[in-house]
Parts: structure tokens; sequence; C-alpha cells
């Protein structure tokens, strides 16, 4: 019988994996997409998430991140990561990367997807294959979390995330955040010649419309093409428990905030540790406590600041205020980037 099935080949799901292969067991991953998987993400790597991958013997190709710089017109307030620089990486590239090092772990990856998920008590049968645990690390609108029982309908504002490319040489490397009156564009350095740009906002329109809201991004992009627009949503989901029975959530499936603050992978990785140390012990309960205190920290802030965005008065207030008092916003980008 296998030790450990992970649902999802995504960048959490592959890191899973090579925990479990590093702690000696017998692990197997299913995903029913083939190849290299792309999806909207702002593509910053937090220092933790760096340290975490690096560790792991996945190696980053990309454009090194030095901390966060928050842009609205004239007002401007950054902080540099105090805990070792973060690295802007193509989502496709960092798949690559953990790919390959499942591969050379001996990590086997099923095409297809989880359709059945039964409890047998001393294991589980996951569609008809026996397992002694399954973690689910099968994305936002994660179909295990569902079947599970574990999901929680959203309530809250919804909000949206599209992401694009741009050749043009980063002109910092920072990333950037710019705010408008109800989205923000994150712009992430990935390589000598390209950055990312996503946008993050509550309304339904297009990428090419919503950048308009940025005439300092849109002037400094000018005459560059941007033809790869992905989007992802609805952003915020719940679950009702991180682990139940054998099932352990990680990554988006656990549940999400929102990409505002950016520590998705960073949260994600340190979660899969936590869920294979939960496995090793025998103890799926001591991986919920412990999922939720990792993302305690990352879901006060992001909760807080989202709440507060809402209000037009304070949105507009965010950038001038971060800029007057930069050691508050310097600890603030300190608590994110800070490994878990």
């Amino acid at each position: 019988m296998r030790d450990l099935l992970v649902a999802g080949g995504g960048p959490v799901g592959l890191a899973t994996a090579l925990y479990a292969a590093r702690a000696g067991l017998d692990v197997g991953v299913v995903e029913p997409r083939e190849g290299v998987i792309d999806k909207a993400c702002g593509e910053g790597l937090m220092p933790g998430a760096v340290a975490a991958l690096t560790d792991l013997g996945v190696p980053l190709d990309g454009h090194p991140i030095t901390g966060i710089r928050y842009v609205d017109g004239e007002h401007v307030a950054e902080a540099r990561f105090r805990h070792g620089a973060g690295r802007g990486v193509r989502r496709t590239t960092l798949h690559r990367a953990l790919g390959d090092a499942v591969l050379a772990a001996g990590v086997k990856t099923d095409p297809r997807a989880v359709r059945e998920v039964v409890d047998r008590g001393d294991h589980l049968l996951v569609d008809g294959e026996p397992t002694r645990y399954l973690v689910a690390a099968d994305g936002l609108h994660s179909p295990v979390r569902r079947m599970t029982g574990l999901d929680v309908p959203a309530t809250t504002a919804r909000r949206y995330g599209q992401r694009c490319h741009v050749d043009v040489a980063p002109w910092t490397s920072f990333v950037e955040v710019h705010w408008a009156a109800s989205s923000e564009a994150y712009v992430t350095p990935v390589g000598p010649d390209r950055v990312g740009v996503a946008v993050l906002t509550s309304q339904r329109r297009s990428f090419a419309d919503l950048i308009t809201d940025f005439p300092v991004l849109v002037e400094r992009l000018r005459g560059a093409a941007a033809p790869d627009v992905r989007g992802a949503g609805p952003l915020r989901q719940q679950s009702r428990r991180r682990a139940a029975g054998r099932v352990l959530l990680v990554g988006d499936a656990a549940g999400y905030v929102d990409a505002l603050t950016g520590e998705g992978i960073a949260l994600g990785v340190a979660q899969a540790r936590a869920a294979v140390r939960a496995v090793l012990a025998g103890d799926p309960v001591r991986y919920d406590r412990d999922s939720r205190r990792l993302s305690r920290r990352h879901e006060l802030l992001t909760r807080g600041l989202l709440a507060a965005t809402r209000y037009p008065g304070v949105r507009r207030r965010v950038v001038p205020a971060a800029a007057a008092l930069p050691w508050v916003f310097g600890t603030a980008v300190d608590q994110l980037a800070r490994p878990a």
C-alpha cells in the first residue's frame, strides 16, 4: 500500500511529493493536466519560498527581487526584504524545475483526476487505489475539498486576477504594486527582458480595459506586447478544516484569502512540509493545527488590508500612509517575507 498520494501536480503538490520522497515515503502524484502547467499568478517568490525550494534542490532561474514598492500617483513607499532576496520566476519555469526534481526523486505522476475518495478507517481508497493518506493540492477550486465535504461557499465580495507578460527590461528589482480606485496592478521582474503584470479587482473587465486605470504603468509599458493574458478567480476560498480523517489540504486547496500580499507559494510550501511531518507522525489533526498557525500571520494582514481598502477614503490613503510611516510598512513587508 502506498504511504501517500498527492492530488494536484502544481508547485505545492510537487513540493509535497519532494518532502515525502526525502522522508522515505512511498508517494505518487495524480494530475489530469499533462506537461508544464501555467496559470494566472504574480510569479514573485518571497524569500521564504526561495529558501525552502533551494533546500529541496530546485533551481530557480529568473530575476532577483529585493523588496516591495507601493505606487499611487506621486506617492511611493518601499521596503527591502530583511531575510534574503526573493525571486521573480515564470510559473512555467518553476513548474518545469519542480517536475524535473520530482522525476529525479523517482516519484511518478499519473495523468488523471481524483474521482472518488473512500475512507476505510486505517487507509483510504482513492479511485479504488489503497493509500494511507491523501494530500489535496488541487488548487483554488479543489475537487477533493468539495468531495470530502470540507468546502465552504464564499459569502464575501469576489475578487479576480488577470496576468500577462510584457517584453520590457525590468526598471527595478522591487515588486511594484500600483494602486487605483478599485484594483491593484503588480509588476514582477521575471527575466532580464521581461516583466509579469497582474491585476487584481472585483470588477469583471478585460485586462486591456483594467490597465488603463494605471497611467504611470501604461506609460512604462507603452509599445510592448502583452498577448498571453490568463485569468483566475474568484480568489476567496474557504475550508471547514485543513484535515479530515486521512485527507489533508495544502496550498490554495486549504483555503485562500487574496493575492494582495503575494505569499501564496511560500505558505503552500510551508504547508507541504507540515503535511508530510503529520503523515510521518500519523497525526493529521496536528497538521490542521500547524497549518492554521503557519497561515495566521498572512491571513490577518491580508484580511485587514482587504477590509480597510473596501472604503474609497481609506484606499486613497494606503500608499500616502505607507510613505509617511516607512517603519510600519517595512515591518509589514518583513512579516510577509519572513520564512515560516
